[in-house]
């Protein structure tokens, strides 16, 4: 959605801090507002690489999938998120050709 055409509309009615990784999005680039349980994503040409970090399981795959499509090189604290819900990210994103590789030390966020 950040990189579609247009705006698009999210609304959560369940986790009341489903938007917390919105602004690491921002720092991508990416055109978000929040507004209570509904967040407004305004596509944008593009995403550019930036140090950003993981807040929960979702969140942190947003932003793989971001850094994806950012211009540039994406760093992603605090990926342990991920391992509680992705078996081998890495090795089956560069499969399909990403370039992704964990970093020593930085898997915490330092």
């Amino acid at each position: 959605m950040t990189l579609a055409e247009g705006e698009s509309v999210i609304s959560e009615t369940i986790f009341e801090n489903r938007f917390m990784h919105v602004p690491e999005l921002m720092r991508l680039g990416a055109d978000i507002t929040v507004h209570g349980g509904e967040a407004r994503v305004r596509g944008v040409e593009a995403l550019h690489g930036a140090e950003v970090m993981a807040t929960d399981l979702r969140a942190s795959v947003s932003l793989v999938i971001a850094g994806l499509a950012a211009e540039g090189e994406t760093t992603i604290g605090r990926v342990y998120h991920l391992d509680r819900g992705f078996e081998r990210l890495e090795e089956k994103l560069g499969a399909c050709g990403a370039e992704v590789r964990r970093l020593k030390g930085y898997e915490d966020g330092h």
